[in-house]
């Protein structure tokens, strides 16, 4: 996913990615650096069965991020739906 396209929605929609990640004060730059590592783990959301990314952002945070793939193929564009720092596994 190094190369893929994140949707973001503008920071001023309030029901929008953006703000919703923000709520756990997270930024676009910290999630897109976990969606994007070859480091991350990858796995479903129980709740929603949603892929699922985890990583250390680029300023040490450990997070877990759930998205949707808007586009599988060329380019790949995938769209954050939830943002949120976990416990990292030991």
């Amino acid at each position: 996913m190094e190369n893929a396209l994140v949707d973001w929605d503008d920071a001023d929609d309030l029901d929008g990615n953006t703000a919703h990640i923000a709520e756990h004060g997270l930024t676009p730059d910290e999630v897109e650096f976990v969606l994007r590592s070859p480091q991350a783990s990858h796995d479903a959301s129980g709740s929603s069965g949603r892929p699922m990314a985890f990583g250390t952002t680029a300023t040490g945070r450990f997070i877990a991020v759930v998205y949707e793939v808007l586009n599988p193929d060329d380019p790949l564009i995938i769209r954050p739906i939830a943002a949120y720092e976990v416990p990292e596994p030991a």
